[in-house]
């Protein structure tokens, strides 16, 4: 297999596969082994999944960084091991017709949009003691998680009835929309799971970007790292000989570079001929650092 395709591939995940499916399927279309991805979307899920080829793949940390866009929908009356419809209910209710208020619900989803720490869900692939959560359900442990830092940066009700609601949210890293099914029933005090979920935008990418998965024939192409790159952070732009240097893994003055990157900001470093020479930061001091370089890409 090669390992000179480097780039970015936005796809449109259709639901029933994992995101490590859509990416063993990449690794055979483009002939190479060196594919990632910008953040796992859970089978049921479908939407944006940012797929990172050979050096793209250490942009991972910085795109999966990125805020993210989903509509989601949250069904009432019945709770999963999973906190969504693939897995095994383990509470049902009959609830009554009216039983919810809009005053009620608006309650609810204040409480969610001022969250700042979240439970992920049990079934997950975080890991501790070298072993994933979800393995560790799977075997039949009781799994509790520690809550972790999140953020809503919008919650938006499209639709509500007494069977579920219909939302769009823009959250954190780290933040679970299943974990939202769940905390959202438990405030309005009835089970609840994810009925749907569709990421509409990853960071700069969205819906629009995004090519069918898989893919038709010929192969979509990749976005060039440096556009890549470009889309989440700031540019510091090189001179030939600080190009040079760089590659070098030197380090440059402020007379060397073009950059509007504050002080230990990351910034991608490219050369004159718009390509990506590293992944570098200022110093409080002023100096350009190299942080992560990039091989020549040609």
């Amino acid at each position: 297999m090669s390992e000179t395709v480097h780039g970015v591939l936005v796809v449109d995940k259709p639901g029933g596969m994992t995101s490590h499916d859509v990416v063993a399927r990449a690794r055979r279309l483009f002939g190479t082994r060196a594919v990632g991805h910008a953040g796992t979307l859970d089978p049921m899920a479908t939407g944006v999944l940012v797929l990172l080829f050979g050096e793209a793949c250490k942009l991972s940390a910085y795109l999966t960084g990125q805020d993210k866009t989903y509509s989601a929908g949250v069904r009432f009356g019945s709770a999963t091991d999973s906190l969504d419809a693939d897995g095994r209910v383990t509470e049902e209710r009959t609830l009554p017709a009216g039983w919810l208020a809009r005053e009620t619900l608006d309650r609810a989803l204040a409480v969610e949009r001022a969250r700042t720490l979240q439970v992920p869900p049990a079934v997950s692939a975080i890991s501790e003691g070298g072993r994933r959560a979800y393995q560790r359900v799977r075997a039949g442990e009781t799994v509790e998680l520690a809550p972790r830092p999140v953020r809503v940066a919008r919650l938006e009700l499209l639709e509500w009835s007494d069977a579920g609601v219909d939302v769009e949210l823009e959250v954190s890293k780290g933040y679970y929309v299943r974990a939202f099914a769940r905390d959202l029933g438990a405030t309005l005090g009835v089970p609840a799971h994810l009925g749907r979920l569709r990421r509409l935008t990853s960071g700069a990418f969205s819906l629009r970007d995004a090519s069918p998965w898989p893919p038709p024939e010929p192969l979509p192409p990749l976005l060039p790292l440096a556009q890549a790159a470009l889309r989440a952070l700031p540019p510091t732009r090189l001179s030939r000989t600080a190009t040079a240097k760089a590659r070098r893994g030197q380090t440059l003055t402020s007379d060397e570079v073009e950059s509007t990157a504050g002080p230990n900001e990351i910034s991608c470093w490219i050369s004159p001929e718009g390509e990506l020479v590293a992944l570098g930061m200022r110093t409080e001091a002023g100096v350009y650092r190299v942080v992560r370089g990039m091989r020549d890409q040609s």
